[in-house]
């Protein structure tokens, strides 16, 4: 499984980028989550999701998928423009 990098950027299959805060932990489940940030909008809410879903397979041939990539969210290297909503 993939390493998380943390405060760095990923992309999201759907084309916004997001800025990864932490991996917490729930503490009756001991499941990993990703909390993470938008960076898009006027918004600064914090998000969470389940590791495993955050770095799950997508079909990057959905009509969806706008980046065409293989994974919900990749490390972004480098960020294009287009793609900020």
């Amino acid at each position: 499984m993939e390493e998380i990098k943390l405060k760095k950027v990923y992309r999201h299959y759907k084309g916004n980028y997001y800025i990864v805060e932490d991996i917490a932990k729930n503490s009756e489940t001991n499941e990993e989550y990703v909390a993470y940030r938008a960076l898009y909008g006027n918004t600064n809410e914090l998000w969470i999701r389940p590791l495993s879903m955050f770095l799950e397979k997508v079909d990057s041939n959905s009509p969806n998928n706008v980046t065409g990539q293989s994974y919900r969210f990749e490390y972004a290297t480098e960020i294009n423009k287009n793609y900020l909503f």
